[in-house]
Parts: C-alpha cells; structure tokens; sequence
C-alpha cells in the first residue's frame, strides 16, 4: 500500500476514535486524517484539529458561541463522508446519529470501517442494501470490533458457504467471578472495572450484562450475511482468541491477539495489505498458561439470550432493544435504577413492543425511539420492573 489513504474519523474523540488517531499519526506515510467528526467534546475536537490539520470537520452538538473552529471547514457529516478526497470512512461514533452518515458513504461507494455496533443492529437491512448498492463504486464494509475483525481475518480466501458456524468469545465482563445473587447489589463504579479492556463507559456496562456480546452476534449476522442460528458464543476470560470460524470439514480458524484495538484499526485501515508496524503489545503464548473456555451462564447473563431471541425475529424488535438499552444504562450509570434492572427492563420491551414485519429503516428508527421512551415512562414513573 504504497498511496497515500486519507481517512475521515467518525467519532474521533470516543475511545476507538482517540485509538484510531494514534494508529493514523504512527503511520504519516500511510494515512492522514483529512475530516474529524465528534459528538459534543468541543475541547478535545479543537485539540485533534491543532494536532491533524483536517479538511473537514463537524459536531454534532453545534459549535459555541466562543468556538476556535473555523466555519471554512465545517461541514455536515453526510458531506464529510462523500468527499471525493476521502477514501476511507472510519464509523466509530456510538448510537445512532451516525448511521446516515454510514449508509450515504456506503452509497457512493466509500471503503467504511465501521466500529459503530448500533448501526448493524438497527439498520442492519439498510446497510447491507446500501453496500450492494455501492459495491461498483468500490464501497467495502470492514470490520473494526476485534471479535468481528477476527472473523473478517479467518474468513479472508475462503467461502461463506462453507462456513459451519461463527464463534464469538466473551470475556464475561466485570462481574464473570460474581454469583447471581451479588448482583443484585453491584455499583457502577465496579461494572466499568473491565477485566482485559479499556473501553467507553456505555460499552463496558454493555459487557458486564452480556447485552453487548448479543448486539455482537446480531452484527456479524449482517457484516457476513449468515443466520444467527450459525453465530455461537464461548466464554474466554483470557480474551487472547478473539474469535473462531469452523468449516464443514471440521476445521476451525481462530484468530489471536492481545487484547487492544489498534491492531483491529490498522487492519481495516491497510487491506488487504498488512503493515509491519505492530500498535499493538505482541502476543506471547508462554505467558498464558491456559486458555480457558465454557458456556454462557444465560441466567447469571439473560440480558445475552434476550438479545438474540429479539435478532432471530428479524423485525423491529431488535431495534427496540437498541433504544432501550442506552436509556436504561444510563440510568444505571447515574444510580438510578440497579444493574440487574436493565435485564429485567430489556425483557419488559420484549415482552411489550409491537414488532413490524419487513421494516424499513424509517421503521427501525420509530422502534428504536418507542424503546428509549418505554423504559423512560418505567424508570420516571419508579415502577418496579
């Protein structure tokens, strides 16, 4: 890879963002941050524009009244990710606000390394549509998630339709040594203690429920077009074997690392190239004396199982799961509501919506919305759940 790749960062002050900065700037000869795209950190979004002097920026909040960013280069998102002089679109914005931004880029036919997990999950059919629709324009969708990049990695040279089944590996979370019924009792503080990785506050709580390893399942389902009957999940408190892909003959692909997302980055930056500058730790097996595995625990972690039973029905309800759960993490974060409640309340949203069949996307959004507004209406009115 020897040109020069201009990449517009999506997100660019959230964790994979800021980690995503750091591969680009060890890497001047190889890529250059032309656009810069955050949600409402004005602060460090003016530092990362002193630091990568971008073409194009843009914040999702609006600029202040004392802004130090120039309006020559702001500019909506859905422009940002269609600039001729962008060629590849790193999505790593949270929620939904990026989505848009995704499909429009995916339209005109942009390379997206997409490390947005809510995109997939409530406009999965969107996306896929508008990466067929892009793909004689040269569009490509590449995985950042490390779960969702070791499949990607396995699956390079070989068939979907000799795939036997995807393993995804889980962790367990902050709570994996905790019994059911400590839980119950469990603070925030604790939950955003994760074992093996450094991540945003959202995700991390999203990982001591489970509820992320289930949005994980439904991602892959459309990143590589294959039921959620053929996605399996392992716990793997070591996160050394990121994920597996076993064929039909019986032969299993895993892929290994340390667990840091820089190496993820850098691989859906480079293809189908591989750099030899390593961002991340290199893995040394001897200082592992095991790798571990085992099943899920589906009534310490239920959150897990409701996810993909909402994924299986292909309708809205997935997508009201989606809006549901960032309403009822936050609670949780600001000690509103109990750690064991966002289970108890994903189940109520599942037990309740109205599923429509064949949505489109202005459909998954209305879904989306009705959770985030079901489990508000529960948690103000202080009904027990």
């Amino acid at each position: 890879m020897d040109e020069l790749k201009s990449v517009a960062v999506i997100g660019s002050t959230g964790s994979v963002g800021e980690q995503a900065l750091d591969v680009i700037s060890s890497m001047p000869e190889k890529f250059h941050a032309i656009a810069l795209a955050a949600g409402s950190n004005e602060k460090r979004l003016n530092e990362q524009i002193k630091l990568f002097q971008p073409k194009a920026v843009f914040l999702a909040s609006g600029l202040s009244s004392t802004t130090n960013i120039t309006k020559k280069i702001y500019q909506p998102l859905e422009e940002i990710v269609v600039r001729d002089d962008v060629d590849i679109v790193l999505a790593a914005s949270s929620g939904l606000d990026g989505l848009p931004s995704i499909i429009a880029a995916l339209r005109a036919g942009k390379k997206v390394a997409l490390a947005n997990k809510e995109a997939l999950v409530v406009g999965g059919p969107a996306v896929r549509q508008a990466l067929e629709f892009g793909k004689p324009y040269g569009a490509e969708l590449r995985p950042v998630d490390s779960e969702h990049s070791a499949i990607w990695q396995c699956l390079w040279g070989e068939s979907i339709d000799q795939v036997q089944q995807l393993i995804l590996t889980a962790s367990g979370g902050a709570f994996r040594n905790l019994s059911i019924s400590e839980l119950d009792n469990v603070t925030p503080n604790e939950a955003l203690k994760h074992p093996t990785w450094q991540m945003g506050p959202k995700v991390t709580i999203d990982s001591a429920t489970l509820f992320n390893k289930g949005l994980e399942a439904l991602e892959a389902r459309w990143l590589f077009d294959i039921p959620l009957e053929k996605i399996d999940i392992l716990q793997h408190r070591e996160s050394v074997i990121h994920s597996m892909v076993e064929f039909i003959d019986g032969s299993v692909k895993a892929q290994l690392g340390v667990p840091d997302m820089r190496l993820p980055i850098q691989i859906a930056l480079s293809y189908p190239s591989r750099l030899p500058m390593q961002p991340a730790p290199k893995l040394n097996l001897v200082e592992y004396e095991s790798l571990n595995f085992s099943k899920v625990n589906s009534k310490k972690f239920p959150a897990l199982e409701i996810v993909i039973e909402a994924g299986k029905r292909e309708d809205t309800t997935a997508a009201a799961l989606s809006g549901a759960d960032e309403v009822a993490v936050a609670n949780f974060l600001d000690e509103k509501c109990r750690f064991t409640d966002i289970a108890k309340l994903l189940h109520e949203v599942i037990q309740t919506h109205e599923p429509q069949k064949n949505p489109n996307l202005d459909d998954l959004l209305a879904a989306e919305k009705w959770g985030r507004d079901f489990v508000a209406q529960i948690l103000n009115q202080g009904e027990r759940v």
